[in-house]
């Protein structure tokens, strides 16, 4: 009876789990966004800069600015490739995670930024959606969880003989 209520807990922790990976999915994806658009703003007066006077090419402006006589244009145009850089970069993010599901995923668990990862773990708030994404997510952990712990916890009896009786013991070691 023990444990059968340990099998539930264990799915209940599985299930509370699982349905936390979407919300945590599209809390980052809205991070993502919310930088990017920052990016976006920052940028905004020298992608105007470089539309009038270099045909829309910003590497162009900072290739500008690096090479200026101007020691004021050469010291921001370090600033101004960072700005660029950060825009690109945030623009690819936003990319992976307009994509599938388990693209989403893959992309969080190998290839996501650690700083964006950290703030929007700050900033998450554990909820419980009842959406058929969160419902199916917390299902599938719920499963993996119990099926590994209780999986595990059968092997090491197993190893360590628990649950067979001196005689079935004597025969296997004939």
């Amino acid at each position: 009876m023990l444990r059968s209520y340990l099998r539930l807990a264990l799915f209940a922790l599985g299930l509370l789990v699982g349905v936390q990976v979407p919300g945590f999915i599209d809390d980052y994806g809205k991070r993502v966004e919310a930088h990017r658009l920052e990016s976006e703003q920052g940028l905004k007066g020298f992608r105007e800069t470089a539309r009038r006077f270099f045909k829309d090419d910003l590497q162009a402006l900072v290739a500008h600015y690096r090479v200026s006589d101007d020691p004021v244009m050469r010291s921001d145009a370090r600033s101004v490739g960072d700005l660029v850089e950060r825009a690109r970069f945030l623009e690819r993010e936003q990319r992976a995670m307009r994509g599938a599901w388990y693209a989403q995923v893959w992309h969080l668990a190998t290839a996501a930024d650690g700083e964006l990862l950290e703030e929007t773990y700050q900033a998450y708030r554990y909820q419980v959606l009842l959406a058929p994404q969160a419902i199916a997510w917390g299902i599938a952990c719920a499963l993996l969880l119990a099926w590994l712990i209780e999986g595990g916890l059968l092997m090491l009896a197993w190893v360590f003989g628990a649950g067979q009786d001196s005689r079935a013991r004597q025969r296997h070691w004939r």
